[in-house]
């Protein structure tokens, strides 16, 4: 899969987070959130895996978390990943 754009998927409501992904030289996590020190490692772990999964090698991904599940987060990605993928 190659990004063409930036792209985001999610909200800032309590229990969600918004994923924002766009095409770089190599790979880069952004995580913010209340409890960064405590999900930071799992989040960084799957990103990584559902970027292999794509085939995306770098990107730059911000993640601002209000709390959200593992499921979540990987669907916001997911979601994040196909638009940035589009090409217009």
């Amino acid at each position: 899969m190659q990004l063409f754009r930036t792209a985001s998927a999610g909200t800032l409501e309590s229990s969600d987070c918004i994923v924002t992904i766009a095409p770089s030289d190599k790979y880069n996590l952004d995580y913010w959130g209340a409890n960064k020190v405590l999900f930071e490692e799992r989040t960084d772990s799957l990103v990584k895996r559902i970027l292999q999964k794509n085939s995306v090698l770098c990107a730059d991904v911000l993640i601002q978390d209000q709390g959200a599940l593992a499921v979540t987060i990987k669907a916001r990605l997911e979601a994040a990943l196909f638009r940035a993928a589009v090409e217009l």
